[in-house]
């Protein structure tokens, strides 16, 4: 049997990875309320050590920038101990884990801010059903519009964070810019009508994600960071006219800081706003330099496609690794997979549907 593609070796700066196969950053809420990595999430990224490369779930760099019930933090000590325990656990395997960045900015409730309103780019509402606070679920808010001021604080908050992952012994860290999330909030025409400095042109929504990976490249060299971006998204109620061109700007101007890699959602699995042709990785291949991500829906099959072409060098798969935490054996050994598709327990607080998925047995 021909090797399968993924399973060539690929490099992000300093570290050399044993396949082309990331773990998906996703939120799995078992940090509790205190937002504090423990022993059981340790467990879980033990148990799928076999990627290449391990992306954690998203984690708040502030509680300003908390949106979901349990999801972990990397602004106090606790957190960074608590997350200590993560990478201690994962140095043995060799298996790199970098700490993705976060700030849920409007997409976030004031029952998660002592009652004071969420912050975005622009006093722009998020359109949807409802979102789960811990007093239950409520309607999305308007948010507060930060301030200049307040921007820079926001800004100050991803170095520290990047200083903290640092101390908890990552291997690197990948700043969210996609799914809607602050920095999306400022990048996309929809949720950023600003006036200022940071709103307008290509130029100035792009401002705050430029500032924020100028922060952290303080603090970790340029081939330990990554960013993600989701040119193609609506989950949390985004998507603009320009994307297209937006995306590419965004694309070229991140290729300037060098970074280690870009992780681009160019999947559908979450919608595409129709606003045109969705974009791909191709017209992404020829603008940036160092290793590129393609995430979102992907197969074993289509993985492989994107890769052999030329157009990804890794692919990260999210929910089929969460009931089959050998996955990559499983890719390489054709066997079957396990079904993705019973969400019920994918975030509670216990180990059931998080670590008790057994390894395939031949």
């Amino acid at each position: 049997m021909e090797e399968n593609k993924m399973f060539e070796l690929v490099s992000i700066g300093k570290y050399q990875l044993k396949n082309r196969i990331a773990l998906a950053p996703m939120t799995r809420g078992r940090a509790g309320t205190e937002r504090v990595p423990n022993d059981l999430m340790a467990e879980y990224y033990l148990q799928r050590a076999s990627a290449g490369l391990l992306i954690t779930e998203a984690t708040v760099v502030s509680e300003q920038g908390v949106g979901w019930v349990d999801s972990p933090g990397i602004y106090t000590q606790e957190m960074v101990e608590g997350w200590r325990k993560v990478t201690d656990k994962v140095k043995p395997t060799g298996t790199p884990v970098f700490l993705q960045l976060w700030h849920c900015g409007r997409a976030s409730h004031s029952d998660f801010h002592d009652g004071n309103k969420p912050v975005s780019a622009s006093a722009v509402k998020l359109n949807g059903e409802h979102i789960s606070t811990p007093l239950g679920n409520k309607p999305y808010e308007t948010p507060h519009a930060l301030t200049v001021s307040e921007i820079k604080a926001t800004v100050d908050d991803y170095r520290q964070a990047a200083e903290n992952a640092k101390a908890a012994g990552f291997s690197g860290i990948e700043v969210h810019g996609a799914n809607g999330y602050l920095i999306n909030q400022f990048l996309d025409a929809t949720t950023n009508h600003r006036e200022d400095q940071y709103g307008g042109s290509f130029e100035n929504r792009f401002r705050f994600f430029r500032e924020v990976l100028e922060a952290v490249l303080e603090v970790w060299p340029a081939e330990q960071v990554g960013a993600r971006i989701s040119p193609n998204g609506v989950f949390n109620d985004m998507g603009c006219d320009d994307y297209r061109e937006l995306y590419l700007y965004v694309t070229k101007e991140i290729n300037k800081l060098k970074l280690g890699y870009l992780h681009i959602m160019d999947g559908l699995a979450f919608g595409f706003h129709e606003k045109g042709t969705p974009m791909t990785l191709a017209e992404f291949r020829p603008l940036f330099q160092g290793v590129i991500i393609g995430n979102c829906g992907y197969t074993k099959e289509t993985a492989e496609e994107r890769i052999a072409e030329g157009t990804a060098d890794i692919i990260a798969i999210g929910r089929p690794f969460i009931t089959n935490p050998d996955l990559p054996e499983r890719y390489r050994k054709d066997w079957p997979l396990n079904a993705a598709d019973d969400m019920s327990l994918w975030y509670t607080s216990g180990p059931e549907g998080y670590t008790d998925y057994a390894p395939y047995k031949a």
